[in-house]
């Protein structure tokens, strides 16, 4: 067994204000995502222009934020939301989910591509590859704030989280997640953006890709104790939300390459 390297989850504290390690996490993986994008935009095949990354960048932020917050209120949320419905603009208590900020994106998204004329699905393929980035990064913030922890466990590299009532020795599933979910599928969404891929191809094989890396994650994950499992007695609530989106990828697999070919041997994303 490993001990937890204990970590102040409060990065910065100036008096009353204290910026937490996952929040950080949130702001460096949305300036990365910046970075890249700039970087990309100079190819002369990126839908997307040196002069409006800012803005992308600011309408991503806002669609991940938003999106995030909203749908892990309404997904997970349950009876505390019934009860206390301002906990939802409570922000600083933490609570955000991935599908929820995905479906904020691709709202953002399209709101972008329709002040910009740019194509939906184009710009999708352009941002699809900087979002594991963010995932990644917010899985490491959710281990130094001690949530979302694994399942017991008796291997050698399990961990006893100070702040589980029950104290008992489990995965470290925020790890594993950060290397699925971030390095993983970062390193291979860079690579396969890198040729010339048809439309809706890099959106659909990043769609795919999560959806399997987090339904195969989960069963490490400890699921939400006012949740548990939904369904056959083993399938959780995260793996029932990442269903739609291996059938989505796979759909758009097929849009992409079910085309003729010399209508997609130029295009780029």
């Amino acid at each position: 067994m490993l001990p937890y390297p204990e970590i102040d989850p409060v990065a910065v504290a100036l008096g009353p204000l204290k910026i937490h390690w996952y929040g950080l996490a949130y702001l460096t993986g949305i300036a990365a995502g910046w970075w890249l994008a700039m970087r990309r935009s100079r190819h002369s095949w990126s839908p997307v222009q040196r002069d409006q990354v800012d803005d992308l960048t600011f309408y991503v932020a806002l669609g991940v934020v938003l999106g995030g917050r909203v749908g892990y209120t309404f997904l997970y949320g349950g009876q505390r939301l019934v009860e206390d419905p301002m906990w939802a603009l409570r922000l600083w208590e933490g609570g955000m989910s991935f599908h929820g900020g995905f479906l904020g994106v691709l709202f953002a998204m399209y709101m972008f591509g329709r002040r910009h004329n740019i194509a939906f699905w184009k710009l999708m393929d352009f941002v699809a590859p900087f979002v594991p980035i963010g995932l990644g990064l917010g899985r490491l913030g959710n281990f130094i704030g001690q949530e979302l922890w694994g399942r017991a466990a008796d291997v050698p590299w399990a961990m006893v989280f100070p702040a589980d009532p029950l104290q008992l020795a489990r995965h470290p599933s925020q790890l594993y997640q950060f290397a699925l979910e971030g390095v993983l599928l970062f390193s291979f969404l860079i690579w396969f953006s890198s040729r010339s891929r048809p439309t809706c191809a890099v959106s659909g094989m990043f769609s795919l890709g999560y959806g399997c890396v987090r339904f195969f994650s989960e069963f490490f994950r400890e699921p939400d104790a006012h949740l548990g499992f939904q369904a056959f007695g083993w399938m959780t609530r995260g793996q029932m939300l990442c269903i739609p989106m291996i059938i989505t990828g796979l759909v758009l697999l097929w849009v992409a390459y079910g085309r003729k070919q010399g209508a997609t041997a130029t295009e780029q994303n």
